[in-house]
């Protein structure tokens, strides 16, 4: 038990880090710390199961600052229980270049982040995608090496955007009892009162979904206390509306949102000193407030050892694979298991759709991987994600892997960025290409987190028909390859779509994305080839060293290139053919592999079912494009292929063009 003048002091040290590293900063959010720092303090003093010393110790409790403006609330904490990498030094760097103390927090700049958040509703769905990964674990290893809860800190904000209906509408319903929300109820938002915008219930928009609900003043440490205890016996997941002051000891800012997201100024913190008591200088913690705060933060050591002893007692096979599994490594027989495929591949040369060889491909990768959770937006038999190996998770049973997300795109990809966050485990989930305009948000998170999560995005074009131009992509392709650090995959066939699988799940740090067709596509690659060709990016699938032609394709576009080269050939003309599953990996080539791809024919032209945009690289700008200029149609897709001009007599009528 901490005495009431005890946790005020270790409160205010959290609210003057943050408003004087804010005022040194000259920008930044200080109200809401402030506002939260008993609730804070009170979480990270009595409840939560972490340890600064091995801060990636496995069974640790989650915390997720959802409401990541508030960013100066973790830096605070982090310094003040101990993380070696949060240094009072870092906590006067805020919002400097280089410092890990960035305007949001960020994964990866320090120890003790969970996640990156910012934009808002993030965070809370990354929270409902890190319980889902707790039980599932718990589920497969046993609650003695996995049994801990996932805490997430929202403001109004956070509740308001419209992925968090999502995120919580699938954690009531998956019964995710470890999953505990703090809602910093104050108020508040930018433009001033909430009322201004918003007059929702919250508790019955909770109820509804399947939570249980409580409400506390915020500033009252044991009514917080008593009501995180009833949270963790409940058998749903629960929100604690916290009544909270934004700003709180501001004797004229406090409650407004003049604290919102501007520093106090030097009078009024001045006055706020005066206001809590608090003689201390600038960044500067009192001795004993310091030493109750690192206490704290060594709270759960005996807990850590304790579990580490349960791991190391454990059966060999059974600790080996957790480690391996937390580790992010791949089993030893991933590689081979691939490889056989590919031979088996080389021998039938299937002609399918792309979507059903990633079906196939699934089928041999989740036989090897235990770690895969596969899901989709109530697209199961459109995105053909699910293979033998993934009963279905329910409610009251997660033994399989298999999550039906319903239609919830973006609350889908913003769970799978908690699942991989969490660790042991590799998310991927289906949905239409057209739709990652939903999920983009989060994808984009993923390749600045820089995480393993794959998203399988099938009717890739035009190529899907009838459904029209709602659901016909064409800027999509473009879109996504315009995001840093995202891998974006349209391979051509069956071989280089379980080599695009291969990359997704060898690429620890990158998130992924597939494109796949809905229609079937004959077998481009015929021949066994040991090398994973599609690494390269790009690739000659035809080759001509007196080529005066050069066309380059993805995807269901490889086929109509390959025709094309066909029937120049019969015309006497050279052409060469490169696939091109993957612009990223491409341009990291060296820029002799490159030059040689790009090669030296007379033409250039690229196929593609969509819109020119990054092509250009490959043929110049004076290159032809064969693709989309506009939105699609409905119709079937040969005819739309036939409508649009992306044949091979277009592609042939092309380089004639060029030639003459």
């Amino acid at each position: 038990m901490i005495s009431p003048e005890k946790h005020n002091r270790m409160a205010n040290a959290i609210r003057f880090l943050a408003m004087d590293a804010v005022e040194k900063a000259n920008s930044g959010h200080p109200g809401m710390p402030m506002g939260c720092a008993d609730v804070a303090t009170v979480l990270f003093t009595r409840f939560l199961s972490f340890d600064p010393k091995t801060p990636l110790w496995p069974d640790r409790d989650r915390f997720v600052l959802s409401a990541g403006h508030g960013s100066m609330l973790i830096y605070a904490l982090l310094y003040l229980t101990g993380y070696e990498d949060m240094t009072i030094e870092d906590i006067k760097q805020f919002r400097q270049m280089g410092a890990k103390t960035a305007g949001h927090p960020e994964y990866g700049h320090a120890s003790g982040i969970e996640t990156t958040t910012g934009p808002l509703g993030q965070g809370i769905a990354n929270a409902v995608g890190m319980a889902i990964a707790e039980r599932k674990l718990a589920n497969e290893f046993g609650s003695e090496l996995m049994n801990h809860h996932t805490y997430a800190l929202v403001g109004d904000g956070c509740l308001m955007e419209g992925i968090s209906q999502e995120a919580i509408s699938l954690a009531g319903h998956l019964k995710l009892n470890k999953l505990i929300v703090l809602w910093d109820d104050n108020g508040i938002s930018i433009d001033g009162a909430i009322s201004l915008a918003d007059s929702t219930d919250q508790h019955a928009r909770f109820k509804a979904s399947g939570w249980n609900t409580l409400a506390v003043d915020g500033h009252d440490p044991e009514a917080i206390a008593a009501a995180i205890e009833t949270a963790k016996r409940s058998d749903k997941p629960t929100l604690i509306a916290c009544k909270t002051v934004i700003g709180f000891g501001s004797p004229n800012k406090a409650g407004t949102h003049k604290v919102h997201g501007s520093p106090l100024g030097a009078d009024e913190i001045a006055a706020t000193r005066k206001a809590l008591g608090w003689a201390e200088e600038a960044f500067v913690v009192p001795a004993d407030v310091l030493d109750a705060w690192r206490l704290a933060g060594l709270r759960s050591t005996k807990t850590r050892m304790d579990w580490e002893a349960r791991l190391a007692a454990s059966p060999a096979d059974k600790k080996a694979e957790f480690t391996r599994r937390f580790a992010g490594d791949l089993p030893g027989n991933f590689a081979a298991a691939v490889d056989s495929y590919k031979k088996k591949l080389a021998e039938t040369k299937p002609t399918v759709a792309t979507r059903k060889a990633s079906e196939d491909a699934l089928e041999v990768i989740n036989g090897v991987l235990a770690e895969t959770l596969g899901g989709s937006a109530d697209l199961t038999g459109s995105n053909n994600t699910k293979t033998s190996q993934t009963k279905s998770i329910t409610p009251d049973d997660f033994s399989g892997r298999y999550i039906h997300y319903g239609i919830r795109e973006h609350g889908m990809a913003a769970a799978m960025n908690g699942i991989a966050l969490h660790g042991g485990l590799i998310p991927y989930s289906g949905g239409f290409l057209i739709f990652s305009d939903y999920c983009r948000p989060s994808i984009r998170l993923a390749a600045l987190m820089g995480i393993r999560v794959i998203h399988v995005l099938t009717h890739d074009s035009i190529g899907l028909g009838e459904d029209g131009p709602t659901h016909q992509p064409v800027e999509h392709m473009a879109a996504l390859r315009a995001i840093p650090n995202l891998l974006m995959f349209r391979p051509a066939d069956a071989t280089e779509t379980v080599e695009c699988w291969q990359i997704a799940l060898e690429n620890k740090h990158r998130p992924s994305g597939l494109a796949l067709t809905r229609q079937n596509l004959v077998a481009a690659r015929t021949d066994y080839e040991e090398k994973n060709l599609c690494s390269f990016g790009a690739y000659e699938l035809v080759s001509a060293s007196d080529a005066k032609v050069s066309i380059f394709a993805s995807g269901s576009e490889v086929e109509i290139a390959l025709k094309a080269q066909q029937m120049l050939a019969q015309k006497g003309i050279s052409a060469r053919v490169v696939s091109v599953p993957c612009f990223e990996l491409f341009f990291e080539q060296p820029e002799a592999y490159r030059q040689a791809m790009i090669g030296s024919a007379t033409v250039n032209i690229a196929v593609e079912a969509g819109i020119r945009q990054g092509w250009d690289s490959f043929i110049g700008s004076n290159g032809t494009f064969i693709g989309m200029k506009s939105f699609g149609a409905s119709a079937p897709a040969k005819e739309l292929y036939k409508h649009f001009g992306i044949t091979p007599e277009a592609v042939v009528a092309a380089a004639e063009a060029k030639l003459a």
